[in-house]
């Protein structure tokens, strides 16, 4: 597959890493030639071009791309470069936008008849997240697939979590309840077999159903405070839709250090959203914004060392929650390893969305998890491929790809060993991040 990546900033050279891993033919473009030199490391195809120009969209053979990505930072950049890439002949085109009015139902169908075949708003979709951390405070990661019918969970055990120390196989009789996909341990992440075992300290991947959600918490050791204050460091476009898309009946307190922009975010967030003109790195100004009182703090700074360090003060307050928007992929071990709750990382989310564009299995959605260095996927069972053939037991998966749950007929279920895969079966796979591709040998 042939893709054109116009933009090397961080979201289109961490893109452009990621895709070149999988033996993609990758050309990412970028007026700025100091922008470029990052790829000297990687198998990409480096151009110095505009992607708004004619005569440079020629020069790097966009009629035969069958993907156009365009991530620089200007929303108008993004959708004049799709236009013209997809005039010039690209397939598929996607463009970075930052208006949530784009996004609507009743405009989405214009963009498509101008050429973008989608766009993505990542800080948006960070702050969905976000709300959904806020939400279930005692999870890692919480993500709803099929539309809620089977749910992914990551959890962090500690001693007093009754499945710590405990093999797989000894948790047989609740394998029906929840299925363990993965297991993050330090920095290596184990697609667990039966005689594997769970240590406290690490970080548990279960699929389940939500009548079972329950079940997992119980397992995991959690307690599951209700979250009524929350405060906010930095008043980013992302703070900005994390307040409004938190419930009403939540406090919340931005707190931003530049006083014009306290203003105009004032102007235009909830009522139950109170703007604070201070530094969050002043412990006195957090005490006396009742930050001991507050169940989840979100730090959402350009910086992510201010991020991590304002989180590790907060959990010193007593605060429950913790998330921190972290850029820098280099720094989520660090994190992890500092029990920050839930990493907030807009690359990743990128990725995991554009990652549909790139699989040729029907896969209805890609995410890519921060802390397992892994992707899932919802697919489906075609008829006469390989899932299909065979009980799970005797597919011979890769060690690397485990089986999560399936909907048939609009039934969730666990997976089994003994489960046979029928056609049209909307199936859970959860791999390490270098085996996505291995997934459509078995599914196509």
């Amino acid at each position: 597959m042939k893709i054109v990546i116009a933009g090397a900033g961080e979201v289109g050279t961490h893109l452009a890493k990621m895709l070149s891993q999988e033996n993609q033919d990758i050309i990412l473009m970028d007026p700025n030639e100091e922008r470029l030199k990052f790829t000297n490391n990687m198998e990409v195809l480096a151009m110095v071009g505009n992607p708004t120009s004619l005569k440079d969209l020629q020069e790097s053979g966009i009629k035969d791309a069958d993907l156009f990505i365009s991530v620089t930072p200007e929303e108008p950049t993004n959708i004049t470069a799709c236009m013209l890439a997809h005039s010039l002949g690209a397939h598929k085109t996607l463009a970075r936008i930052n208006n949530y009015e784009y996004l609507q139902p009743k405009n989405i169908e214009f963009f498509q008849k101008l050429g973008i075949s989608s766009m993505i708003y990542p800080e948006m979709l960070a702050a969905r997240e976000i709300v959904t951390a806020v939400q279930r405070p005692w999870a890692r990661q919480y993500w709803e697939l099929f539309g809620g019918a089977l749910i992914l969970i990551g959890v962090k055990v500690r001693d007093n979590a009754p499945i710590v120390n405990k093999r797989l196989t000894d948790l047989s009789l609740d394998q029906k309840l929840y299925h363990i996909v993965a297991i993050k341990r330090a920095n290596e992440t184990i697609i667990p077999r039966g005689t594997d075992h769970i240590a406290s300290g690490d970080i548990v991947f279960f699929t389940t159903t939500r009548e079972h959600v329950k079940e997992v918490q119980i397992q995991t050791g959690k307690s599951d405070p209700e979250v009524k204050k929350v405060v906010i460091m930095g008043g980013s476009r992302i703070a900005l839709r994390t307040c409004q898309y938190l419930p009403s009946n939540i406090r919340v307190k931005v707190i931003e250090t530049n006083k014009e922009k306290s203003q105009r975010i004032a102007e235009v967030v909830p009522g139950n959203v109170l703007i604070i003109n201070g530094d969050a790195r002043d412990t006195d100004l957090l005490l006396q914004e009742g930050i001991k009182d507050a169940q989840a703090f979100i730090a959402l700074t350009e910086n992510a060392s201010t991020n991590i360090l304002a989180c590790l003060a907060a959990k010193r307050f007593g605060v429950y929650k913790t998330i921190a928007k972290i850029e820098n992929i280099d720094y989520i071990p660090l994190a992890e390893s500092m029990d920050i709750g839930t990493i907030i990382n807009k690359k990743l989310i990128a990725a995991s969305h554009i990652y549909q564009f790139l699989l040729d299995a029907d896969v209805s959605n890609v995410k890519c998890l921060a802390f397992a260095n892994a992707d899932v996927a919802e697919l489906v069972a075609r008829p006469n491929s390989k899932i299909t053939k065979k009980e799970v037991r005797e597919l011979k998966l890769p060690k690397d790809i485990t089986l999560g749950g399936l909907i048939r007929d609009g039934k969730p279920m666990m997976i089994q060993g003994d489960t046979h895969i029928q056609p049209y079966d909307h199936v859970v796979v959860f791999c390490l991040d270098t085996a996505m591709r291995k997934v459509e040998e078995f599914f196509n």
